[in-house]
């Protein structure tokens, strides 16, 4: 198993990184998708890549299931989509509308939430709140050089380790793949970056790391608590997002309408440097992929203690970051 991970890593981050370089070289001598001058070509090169090395390495090691197959055909769509986003922006309701087909793809490939007792219909229901939810709250943090990609990186590694405690090794692999392809990414997107990877890339990232999220085994029926753990290994985009919005409504505007009151930007307001901010941030999302694993593995009691413990750290932290001032 060593060298499967071993070859998951090193080819999704050659590939990657060819892919990102040839895509960036294009990009700039033809003059496209250059909206502030710096290519928005990453999305591209990471889905390719992760589309590839996703079906060679499990053809060649474990087989296509139903449900991987379902994550990348529905993956792909939401990359394709978000490519044309990128060249003419889509309305809302467009960008809606896509979402809510790759969704619906992905649930008839079998993939949605297996939550006992609410049946069906609730589950379907869910599964389509926890994928637009995760989607939309990875492209509301790409606000920064590295924050999108580096949380990305962080979450899938976190994946990666629950697949492997739960020896689930389709999921492993498909987390160690995005994860090598993300890496080669983030060293072109850390501040300051070279490439951006546009909102095809940041919706593509949310809804592959959501889907994963749905396959996984977390732990047997006993251990009710485990089921958050997805919730926690997710927590920065989600604590980003849930602290964007109230911000807005406490400020009487509307919860989606773009303002520059993210977490980031007020940590930059505080006067840190973007590669500090980075890195704050960052370690704010290992903490909360940490709780996750935690919660995967401990007992419901130590579960629920981990759990008060962050969301204590998260109220703090939204206190504190609440009085930032800022302007707009």
């Amino acid at each position: 198993m060593l060298a499967l991970y071993f070859f998951l890593v090193l080819n999704g981050f050659l590939l990657g990184a060819v892919f990102i370089n040839i895509l960036r070289k294009f990009s700039l001598s033809h003059n496209l998708l250059i909206p502030k001058g710096i290519p928005l070509v990453g999305g591209i090169g990471m889905g390719l890549s992760f589309v590839l090395v996703s079906l060679l390495s499990l053809f060649i090691y474990k087989g296509l299931s139903k449900e991987i197959v379902g994550i990348i055909a529905s993956s792909s769509i939401m990359l394709a989509f978000g490519i044309l986003d990128d060249w003419r922006e889509l309305s809302i309701w467009a960008k809606f509308l896509v979402q809510i087909i790759a969704i619906s793809l992905l649930i008839f490939f079998g993939i949605r939430t297996q939550i006992v007792y609410i049946g069906n219909l609730l589950n379907i229901i869910v599964t389509f709140i926890w994928v637009l939810g995760i989607t939309n709250a990875f492209n509301h943090l790409d606000v920064m050089d590295g924050m999108a990609s580096g949380t990305a990186l962080i979450v899938s590694a976190a994946f990666f380790a629950i697949s492997i405690l739960n020896a689930d090794i389709k999921s492993a692999i498909l987390s160690l793949t995005l994860a090598g392809v993300v890496f080669s990414f983030f060293l072109y997107n850390f501040p300051p970056a070279k490439i951006y990877m546009g909102n095809s890339g940041s919706h593509f990232l949310g809804f592959v790391l959501a889907a994963i999220a749905l396959i996984i085994s977390y732990a047997p029926l006993e251990r009710k608590i485990a089921l958050i753990s997805p919730l926690f290994i997710l927590g920065l985009p989600i604590f980003d997002t849930t602290f964007l919005i109230l911000i807005r409504i406490i400020k009487k505007n509307l919860p989606f309408k773009k303002s520059n009151d993210h977490l980031v930007l007020r940590f930059l307001g505080l006067g840190y440097s973007k590669k500090k901010t980075l890195f704050i941030m960052l370690s704010l999302c290992l903490f909360f992929c940490l709780c996750g694993i935690v919660v995967s593995q401990v007992s419901n009691l130590w579960g629920m203690g981990t759990v008060v413990f962050a969301i204590l750290v998260s109220l703090v932290i939204s206190i504190k970051m609440s009085k930032v001032a800022i302007n707009g």
